[in-house]
């Protein structure tokens, strides 16, 4: 049985949801995942139609949420902006309201995190933030569905997040304060998460009886981490300040001495694309202790897990 007070929910931020929220989707997430591999079909979403709108480039958004809504028996429609109306200068709010009497739901990927709480203000179906300068939620999905696979459960495990305090830091941050992991951020002066997402996130973990820290130590962070995990230095709209970062990121990478750090069943995360010898090297992302494969695929399973629940 889905979870009726979920149907017609967005998911704009991890904020948004509660954790026993979260731990639904991810349940659903872990079902799904068996029906799949086991080639049963598990048609929840038949006749169901998907807008997907991209305002910036994409390999594995795109294609997991593609393939997802397939599965469940649905329909994506791939919408770039350049080919809407929206890339004309016809209002957000006017999108919104058109798309909502054709569509079942949207998901959206694109720079400003006011674009999407706009769309999903006026729109009358639910909203599916894919990405913006601020939040990554479905990657945050992913990610602590991959570590709770692979160690197991969430209590007692610290998560470590080394690099650039970015969109993927400030959802990934909440998930695992919401979700009762203690969490640590090394990243350069200059480089901190918002403060504002480093409060949300306190507060969850104050409730949760867990820790967020910061520091500018990547070697303190990962020490005795149960979980390494990196991003990009340089993500899409800041290629002109690539040479200053990563200058000012240099020693912030993850390595083999930096993995040695960590505790016994480390696992290393990266949401990729990965530029080998900057954030992490490649021996690293093909290791033993890398989970960054089925983290990946983790996308397709915690998006349908949450297109079920939402769309209906």
């Amino acid at each position: 049985m889905l979870p009726a007070h979920l149907k017609g929910r967005d998911f704009l931020r991890v904020n948004d949801w509660a954790p026993e929220e979260l731990v639904l989707v991810l349940d659903h997430a872990d079902r799904l995942k068996a029906r799949q591999r086991e080639r049963v079909p598990h048609l929840l979403l038949e006749g169901r139609t998907l807008g997907m709108i991209f305002q910036k480039p994409s390999t594995r958004t795109r294609v997991s949420f593609e393939v997802g809504i397939a599965q469940l028996g649905g329909t994506g429609l791939y919408l770039a902006a350049g080919d809407l109306q929206l890339g004309r200068g016809e209002t957000i709010k006017d999108t919104a309201i058109v798309l909502s009497r054709y569509l079942d739901g949207i998901m959206i990927r694109t720079f400003e995190q006011a674009d999407v709480d706009e769309l999903a203000a006026h729109a009358d179906v639910p909203v599916i933030n894919g990405l913006t300068d601020e939040f990554h939620p479905c990657q945050a999905l992913a990610d602590v569905l991959t570590i709770r696979e692979r160690l197991g459960g969430f209590e007692g495990s610290r998560v470590a997040y080394l690099g650039d305090g970015n969109n993927v830091c400030h959802s990934l941050m909440v998930a695992c304060a919401k979700l009762g992991m203690d969490f640590v951020a090394a990243t350069p002066s200059g480089y901190e998460p918002s403060k504002e997402v480093v409060g949300w996130a306190r507060a969850a973990a104050e409730a949760e009886g867990t820790t967020v820290e910061l520091t500018t130590d990547p070697r303190e962070a990962a020490t005795g981490a149960d979980v390494l995990y990196t991003d990009v230095w340089t993500s899409m709209g800041q290629e002109e300040e690539r040479e200053q970062r990563l200058a000012d990121l240099a020693g912030y990478g993850i390595d083999e001495d930096l993995v040695s750090l960590a505790s016994e069943r480390a696992i290393v995360l990266h949401c990729l694309p990965a530029h080998y010898g900057e954030e992490i090297t490649e021996d690293v992302l093909y290791g033993p202790r890398s989970a960054v494969w089925d983290q990946a695929e983790n996308r397709l399973h915690a998006q349908k897990a949450l297109m079920a629940f939402v769309i209906r």
